[in-house]
């Protein structure tokens, strides 16, 4: 292979076979329980990255089932979203990630820089019970629960939050060296193509465990504020880089 086929077939790791397709990243009754809560303010001050702000100690703890995911196929996920501020614009900051599944593991950090690691989430209806684990390994490290479509909420004003609303990341890539850093952005993407198809509210629990490995408890839970459960079609839209750590300026 010559260094034209190089540069004309590079895309992912591994060259000859790479991990996830070259192409958008469409999800088919993608399943969410998010329960929003009450944490403490300073903690979550020490985890967000600048030049992102904190606005109100929230973090929102979602449970993600995704039966049928274009270049992923189906898997669950589970992690910490917390809302922040960049320049004025309001919008969401992925804090962990914890799923099931190789291909959307190795995109996620790699295209847009989810913060991912494998672990044993679930989604599933335990009567009239909406129940969310995380599991790492055998070790159980979150929980929650909410009443199983107790109230429809209004699916237009749920489309265009969604459709609408900016998520960061913070993306990072190790030198060859060991030492230094290849690459460190702030990222943000947007959701496309959003079609909610149902969305209930209800009272929910949610219940978080130590673990060195999975440290979802470092951002504890004082009050639970809500719960949500959305079952919809969407795009995953590729990102931008709105911040280079490395060149230390805004780009967008």
């Amino acid at each position: 292979m010559n260094l034209d086929d190089i540069k004309a077939k590079a895309f992912a790791m591994p060259l000859t076979s790479p991990s996830y397709p070259k192409s958008e990243f469409k999800f088919v009754n993608r399943e969410f329980l998010v329960i929003t809560y009450e944490t403490d303010l300073d903690a979550l001050r020490e985890i967000v990255p600048a030049p992102l702000k904190v606005t109100d100690p929230i973090v929102k703890y979602e449970f993600i089932r995704m039966p049928d995911s274009s270049g992923f196929g189906n898997y669950t996920e589970s992690g910490q979203v917390i809302p922040v501020e960049l320049n004025g614009q309001h919008g969401s900051y992925v804090h962990s990630m914890y799923l099931d599944d190789l291909a959307p593991i190795v995109a996620g950090r790699e295209i847009w820089g989810f913060p991912k690691k494998f672990a044993n989430p679930s989604l599933s209806v335990e009567k009239d019970t909406l129940l969310g684990v995380l599991k790492y390994g055998i070790v159980p490290v979150a929980v929650g629960t909410m009443t199983y479509k107790f109230k429809e909420e209004n699916i237009e004003l749920l489309t265009q939050k969604l459709s609408t609303e900016a998520n960061f990341l913070l993306k990072i890539i190790p030198h060859a060296n060991g030492h230094d850093l290849s690459v460190c952005q702030l990222v943000r993407y947007y959701l496309k193509d959003v079609v909610v198809k149902g969305a209930w509210s209800g009272d929910a629990q949610l219940q978080l465990f130590q673990h060195a490995l999975a440290p979802v408890a470092k951002l504890p839970v004082k009050r639970v504020i809500s719960g949500l459960h959305v079952i919809s079609d969407l795009t995953l839209g590729f990102g931008e880089v709105v911040y280079d750590y490395l060149q230390d300026k805004n780009i967008k």
